[in-house]
Order: structure tokens, then C-alpha cells, then sequence
């Protein structure tokens, strides 16, 4: 199973996924995720998180299967594996877990390829205070190993909504949702924020990717596209830097 969930049509058909590694196991219990089991190595029970994270699992009664480490190697994810993979069911997020009350900002992620900069994408909108991320098509899996480990433990409490171009556009504008698109050649962003702020409702940060940019369609049903200024020579910034600039910004300025 854990060899097959490394496939992300896999997980869609399973509804599970893999969480390798000591700190992401420990995140997904205390974010009371629902773990299905798990495989460790002996290499684990030579550190004290190691034996109490394992100690954890059989304590909410979740199979522990123990294997050689040779064994293991063949199931990890990662160059230097920490002995523990579990299996874990995902939380599906409806839009009813994200709150529009008051003045929020959310963000949009529209065919971000890489898992790294995805799950990057992920822990800083949740650091930020971003109220849910919707991930557009063409995005990587928000549960891929790579893109949970990037994301340290974000996945398992921000909230993520997958929607299909027409329907998170519809959604939008249903919401009074109104969208800021990322772009260089886009409107200066103190600019668009103002002196008076940005403005009262919910505003949507969307980052396109990494080299086409956001689609067309989208820019087109953007209200503002806005820009980060850049030093004289500095060609373009990484999607997450990018976003977290946006975001605080936006944010600070509701």
C-alpha cells in the first residue's frame, strides 16, 4: 500500500496517503488526523521522539508493523529516512471550513508544479493567517510526500478546497470574492493597496506557474493585477516568496 501511494492517482483512489518522517508524524497526531497505520525501522527507537511518537500511534490504537531497515529503504520517500511512515486519510475540506466573515485573504494556487514550492505555498498561507488555499488544476498534489514535508505539518489544519476553473469562478463571485492576480507587469502592490488600505471584503491572492504564469482566463476575471518591485536587475521572485510578500501585505492592510 505505501508503495502505491506513492502515485498520486493512487491516493485519489484510496483516499490516503503517506506522512514519512518523526516531526510529520508527530503533526498529524496532535492534529488528530485519522492515521490507518504505519511501518517503522529499529532505527527509530534510537531516539526518545523516535520511541514516544511509535509509543503515541499504539496508544490511539493504530497498527505498528515493525521492518528491516533494508526493507524500509525501499519504502522511503527520502535520502536519509527517519524509520516511520504512517498512512493517513486526508481531511476533505468543504467550503463551508473556510470563514469569509469579515475581511479575509485567501489563496489561490493555479498550476504550481513543483510539490516543494506548493507545500511551501501551504505553510506560509497558514502562518499568515490565510483563511483556506484553493489549488486550481495543474497544481501538485497538496498530499504528495514531497509537497507534505515542504508544508511541516500546514496540511493537516489549513484548509485546501480543489475546484475546477469554472466552479472556484463561480464560487468567487457568488462570495463577492474579489481577485488579485500576481503578475510582473502588474499594478505596483502599495499602489493597489493604497493609503486606504485594500479595502473591505474578501480578497483572493492568486500565483500562477512557475513559468507561464497565471492562465488567461483567470487574469481576465481578475479585479487588479499586481506586481512586487523589484531591485534593477532581479528578473522574478519563487512563487512562495512571492506569495508571502502578497499576503502579508494584503493582510496588514485589511
Amino acid at each position: 500500500m505505501i508503495r502505491d501511494l506513492k502515485r498520486r492517482r493512487a491516493r485519489g483512489r484510496r483516499g490516503l496517503a503517506i506522512v514519512e518522517g518523526v516531526r510529520l508524524v508527530e503533526e498529524a497526531v496532535a492534529a488528530e488526523v485519522r492515521i490507518t497505520g504505519a511501518v517503522v525501522a529499529p532505527d527509530l527507537a534510537r531516539s526518545s521522539r523516535g520511541t514516544a511518537v511509535r509509543t503515541a500511534l499504539e496508544s490511539h490504537a493504530v497498527p505498528v508493523e515493525e521492518v528491516s531497515a533494508r526493507t524500509f529503504a525501499t519504502l522511503a520517500d527520502t535520502e536519509t529516512p527517519q524509520g516511520i511512515i504512517a498512512v493517513v486519510e486526508p481531511r476533505r475540506w468543504t467550503p463551508d471550513d473556510v470563514s469569509l466573515s469579515g475581511a479575509p485573504v485567501l489563496l489561490v494556487i493555479d498550476g504550481v508544479q513543483d510539490p516543494g514550492n506548493v507545500g511551501t505555498l501551504l505553510r506560509t498561507a497558514h502562518a499568515l493567517g490565510v483563511r483556506g488555499t484553493i489549488a486550481l488544476r495543474g497544481t501538485a498534489d497538496v498530499w504528495g510526500p514531497k509537497s507534505l514535508r515542504a508544508a511541516m505539518g500546514a496540511t493537516f489544519r489549513h484548509p485546501v478546497l480543489s475546484f475546477d476553473d469554472a466552479a472556484f469562478i463561480a464560487w468567487a463571485r457568488r462570495h463577492d470574492v474579489t481577485l488579485w492576480a500576481s503578475a510582473a507587469d502588474g499594478e505596483p502592490l502599495h499602489r493597489a493597496i493604497g493609503a486606504d488600505g485594500r479595502g473591505k471584503g474578501v480578497i483572493a491572492v492568486i500565483v500562477g506557474n512557475e513559468g507561464a504564469g497565471i492562465r488567461p482566463h483567470l487574469n481576465a476575471v481578475a479585479a487588479r493585477r499586481v506586481a512586487i518591485p523589484l531591485a534593477q536587475g532581479a528578473e522574478s521572485l519563487n512563487v512562495a516568496v512571492a506569495a508571502g510578500i502578497l499576503l502579508y501585505e494584503v493582510a496588514r492592510a485589511g
